[in-house]
């Protein structure tokens, strides 16, 4: 075998853990704690609540439907979009939690002030393109924050 393709082939000569830093974690460059109350929120754990707001909002929009003759997929679709839209963004906005995050245990806190709850303007920049990256669901940063979370300027973390 040419020598060339046993020097790549070989790997870096590190593990993954080598490359890390001991003093980092998700959540290390923003202050937070590496766990517990205020740590960065886990994917498996914000794709369990985002998956208890999708049921929710889709048991919502049947309630809505049930008031249409024969709803059309397309109206099925859009008003199931609508509810999950109106419910992440008015929860968030209001409380800092849709209903599945109240269920794990997730919240949403304000880089810029984590003591106040996001507010309209922020729950409806952060939903925006949470819907719009549903094919994008698991490229997070290292700190754990997705797309909708870069734009809104928040961080998910555990609320208890």
């Amino acid at each position: 075998m040419p020598r060339w393709t046993g020097t790549w082939l070989e790997g870096p000569g590190v593990t993954l853990g080598e490359l890390r830093s001991p003093d980092t974690w998700p959540g290390s460059r923003l202050g937070l704690p590496r766990e517990g109350r205020g740590a960065v929120a886990t994917f498996s754990v914000r794709v369990i609540a985002f998956l208890a707001d999708i049921a929710a909002s889709g048991l919502a929009s049947g309630l809505v439907l049930a008031f249409l003759a024969h709803p059309t997929d397309k109206q099925r679709q859009a008003a199931g979009l609508a509810v999950l839209f109106v419910e992440s963004a008015l929860l968030v906005a209001l409380t800092g939690q849709t209903l599945g995050m109240r269920v794990t245990g997730l919240q949403v806190l304000r880089l810029e002030d984590p003591t106040r709850v996001p507010g309209l303007a922020t729950g409806i920049i952060r939903t925006v393109p949470l819907i719009a990256s549903l094919g994008l669901v698991g490229f997070f940063t290292k700190d754990g924050r997705g797309l909708h979370d870069l734009a809104a300027g928040t961080v998910v973390v555990r609320s208890s």
